[in-house]
């Protein structure tokens, strides 16, 4: 594996299990912050290294009445209040060239989404400030092919970029993960593997995306096994009211348990 950066105290690909966790999309101030404090105390008596996330904008839901968040301006307020009061480091998606300027002002690292996996524009906007570049492996990419975007991020003069397994497309409604992307990636990049959007089935609902939140363990476990960097995962505590993606979240009452898992696995299996 090439290439590891630090983001704030958060080593990257430097041989320790890192996490980034939090709800799906920003609900309100008080909610993110409460999500950030609680799954920061765990990972603090863990020692596991720690980046929050959230969503200030969710422009891919499945329903055009779903749910997207308080939008660019309230979103990066509240992403960098929760920065400045925890001392956490702050990750958040990016739809747009234009928004990455802006949002790299709240935030430590800009996110691309697994359907954006390829838009050159937005890649290079999102290296162009600097921050650290969390870039998800698209449902419809082949992992070899994801080192085009690792390449277009780091020739524009950004080498923080990492890359991110969310499984794969299998016929409509559905996703596998292959193992395999996970070494095949992470020789030109470090990789996080994402536990949650891994369970999920696509648009599988009635205008809403379903998940099974209880093959998250497995997976993950599998996926620390096999060799990662930093593990993602979308943390609520009362998923069945989330208002993103609740169906394949986890629940933060579950959150300590399966880190410990993972650490045990990683202690053991440490590339």
């Amino acid at each position: 594996m090439t290439n590891p950066f630090d983001i704030g105290n958060v080593p990257v690909g430097r041989g320790k299990l890192f996490l980034i966790a939090g709800p799906c999309v920003i609900e309100s101030e008080t909610h993110a912050r409460t999500m950030a404090d609680a799954i920061q105390r765990i990972t603090s008596d863990l020692g596991v290294p720690y980046i929050f996330k959230a969503s200030y904008d969710k422009a891919n839901r499945t329903s055009i009445r779903s749910f997207r968040g308080p939008g660019l301006i309230e979103g990066t307020r509240i992403l960098r209040t929760v920065a400045e009061t925890t001392g956490l480091p702050v990750l958040t998606d990016v739809h747009t060239p234009q928004d990455c300027a802006p949002v790299a002002e709240a935030v430590d690292v800009l996110q691309i989404p697994a359907f954006l996996c390829r838009q050159t524009d937005l890649l290079i906007a999102a290296a162009e400030t600097g921050r650290a570049i969390n870039v998800k492996k698209g449902q419809f990419v082949a992992p070899l092919d994801m080192r085009h975007a690792v390449e277009k991020i780091r020739d524009s003069g950004n080498p923080r970029v990492s890359l991110t397994e969310r499984g794969a497309s299998f016929g409509y409604n559905n996703l596998v993960v292959d193992m395999r992307s996970l070494p095949i990636m992470r020789a030109f990049a470090p990789v996080v593997f994402d536990g949650t959007h891994s369970v999920q089935t696509p648009s599988a609902g009635n205008g809403v995306s379903g998940g099974q939140p209880e093959f998250i363990p497995v997976l993950a476990r599998a996926a620390v096994a096999a060799g990662i960097d930093g593990i993602f995962l979308e943390v609520h505590d009362d998923p069945p009211h989330a208002k993103s993606d609740g169906a394949n979240a986890l629940h933060l009452n579950h959150l300590k348990a399966t880190l410990e898992q993972l650490l045990a696995i990683h202690a053991a299996v440490a590339f």
